[in-house]
């Protein structure tokens, strides 16, 4: 029986060796550092500019706005997309949903690692069972995470400052969750008959 090991053993040590010989001995592909007469037409414009950093906001020569001739929602705009600084921000989620603990920690955890993906620096934090904390550190990130925010099935609004973001067409959460109310009363009243 050891006889047949130590062959055995010999057998793949001599294949092993055999192998390694071939592959020292394979013809190696050197490739030139200058490559400036190489042509490569298959990028596109978003992969020329992959990598670069992202504009910090508006140009530095881009003119403030005439603010007195703008209304007020009009100047709260234009400053929210101008901010640079750190950010942070509430997220009501949708009423009538119940929730554990787990899940609204597990909302609060895809939303971060899914902005990080498209490189946006926001953290998540749960606050209660409807509500979500937001903090980032590059406020020029803010309508983009405005925009991913409403269109996730769970968010209701989000509020950054003194402004409110719903979706088109939502009414207030104050009449959503008296509406809710009324319901469960009127179903605890007809339950009790």
């Amino acid at each position: 029986m050891a006889r047949v090991a130590c062959r055995v053993a010999l057998a793949a040590a001599v294949l092993l060796c055999a192998a390694a010989g071939m592959a020292l001995g394979a013809k190696r592909v050197s490739i030139p550092d200058d490559l400036r007469d190489v042509v490569d037409d298959e990028e596109d414009e978003e992969w020329r500019h992959w990598g670069a950093g992202r504009s910090r906001g508006p140009a530095a020569d881009d003119p403030p706005p005439d603010l007195s001739r703008m209304d007020p929602a009009a100047v709260q705009a234009e400053l929210l997309r101008r901010h640079t600084g750190p950010s942070f921000g509430f997220v009501k989620l949708r009423p009538g949903t119940p929730r554990s603990q787990e899940d609204v920690m597990g909302i609060a955890t895809k939303w971060t690692k899914v902005l990080r993906t498209g490189s946006v620096e926001a953290k998540f934090v749960a606050v209660d069972f409807g509500t979500l904390m937001f903090t980032m550190e590059r406020g020029q990130d803010v309508l983009e995470m405005k925009d991913f925010i409403l269109s996730q099935p769970d968010a209701y609004e989000f509020k950054i400052g003194d402004q409110l973001f719903r979706r088109p067409g939502d009414p207030p959460l104050d009449q959503v969750i008296d509406k809710l109310q009324k319901e469960k009363r009127k179903k605890s009243g007809d339950d009790e008959l």
